[in-house]
């Protein structure tokens, strides 16, 4: 998408993740009668629950029952890339023109009653608590597991050297979470030194930009909506505003 507007952009992963729980995870999965429906707020936590039914057994009892029980409920999901993971278990997603934790919750929060039956919320351990709190204000109950805990990827450091050694300064830096800010933040520093006036930051949507501001990184651009179209138009514009 970048490349349509000229761009030539480079990735570097910032983040690992290592999945936990998945017994529990799937113990609480094949028990969807406890349940008034599933809440999904990142790709992740999908990942996690695939890694789960790739055991044979499971898998096998997914599809016979546990897969027809869970579509009679809602599947709650916060933008497309975690809406097309859904997919490929078999559920049909809802909410995921919301994009972000906060107007997830209103959603849920306008088509769930309270004193429902729970929502399970498989979730990472840096999970904010934003959608947790909208729904405990509203009386809808939200039963969390951590399934995934993230730490910074161990070529890091490396990657953004070797990037800045041969690329030099580039014009724009995307971060796309509040934890590639808070693992990316000192390292871009120390590398840009006194370019960092030059560069545009932009973010994929408003809790990451607000990481940045916390974090004294001006947002040039934020996506009005996280895809790849909107972040791309939204580098563009903010490029073309310093001719860059």
């Amino acid at each position: 998408e970048l490349g349509l507007y000229g761009f030539e952009a480079t990735l570097i992963p910032v983040l690992s993740f290592e999945f936990v729980s998945l017994e529990s995870l799937f113990e609480k999965l094949s028990q969807p009668d406890s349940y008034g429906g599933l809440v999904v707020s990142s790709p992740r936590a999908l990942e996690a629950i695939k890694i789960c039914l790739k055991d044979n057994s499971k898998n096998e009892a997914w599809s016979k029952s546990l897969k027809q029980k869970w579509n009679t409920k809602p599947a709650y999901v916060v933008g497309k890339a975690t809406a097309s993971l859904v997919e490929e278990i078999g559920l049909v997603p809802q909410g995921e023109k919301s994009g972000n934790a906060e107007k997830l919750a209103e959603y849920i929060c306008s088509r769930e009653k309270p004193s429902s039956s729970a929502l399970l919320f498989p979730c990472g351990a840096l999970k904010r608590e934003v959608l947790p709190t909208a729904l405990r204000e509203k009386g809808i109950p939200l039963e969390s597991l951590t399934v995934y805990q993230t730490t910074q990827h161990a070529d890091l450091q490396e990657s953004l050297s070797s990037y800045f050694s041969k690329q030099g300064i580039p014009a724009s830096i995307v971060f796309f979470s509040p934890s590639g800010v808070k693992f990316c933040l000192q390292p871009i520093q120390k590398l840009l030194g006194d370019f960092s006036n030059q560069i545009k930051f932009a973010a994929i949507g408003p809790t990451t930009a607000e990481a940045m501001e916390a974090a004294g990184i001006p947002v040039s651009c934020s996506a009005e909506s996280p895809t790849p179209q909107d972040l791309a138009a939204g580098i563009q514009k903010a490029l073309r505003s310093q001719n860059c």
